[in-house]
């Protein structure tokens, strides 16, 4: 990887961490001011206030602890670069408490704003086998 392929693969390590601990600040500070989540079954959620709302929903919801594997992360110009991830983990519900597998695989679209590797698109969805 290149320096700027290196840096964005540090923001996502800072994403998964940031998912861990449950924390939207965390995950805000590493997206673009109008980033958007494409999350599976749900609308886009587009710019900070849709994604502090998404996020908020998420972690009052849920306690996710995974682990990112970055399979490719190309840059494919000065101020973008897409990565494909896989992940998997544990989601444990709140209210229930009961947990299981979480396994998702992502792509992510990151724009270089201000010298800084940004979060612009992220889109995920389950590799779990359907629930019967």
């Amino acid at each position: 990887m290149n320096p700027d392929e290196q840096a964005a693969a540090a923001v996502l390590t800072a994403y998964q961490d940031a998912l861990n601990v449950s924390s939207t600040d965390l995950v805000l500070k590493l997206y673009a001011p109008t980033g958007i989540l494409m999350a599976q079954h749900y609308p886009s959620s587009i710019g900070t206030e849709a994604l502090r709302q998404a996020y908020d929903t998420i972690f009052n919801t849920l306690t996710l602890k995974v682990k990112f594997t970055i399979e490719e992360c190309n840059q494919v110009a000065p101020e973008w670069i897409f990565a494909r991830t896989s992940s998997a983990g544990t989601a444990t519900l709140h209210a229930s408490g009961q947990g299981g597998p979480e396994a998702n695989q992502e792509l992510f679209v990151l724009q270089k704003i201000e010298g800084a590797w940004k979060i612009a698109r992220y889109c995920f969805c389950t590799t779990n086998p359907p629930r019967a």
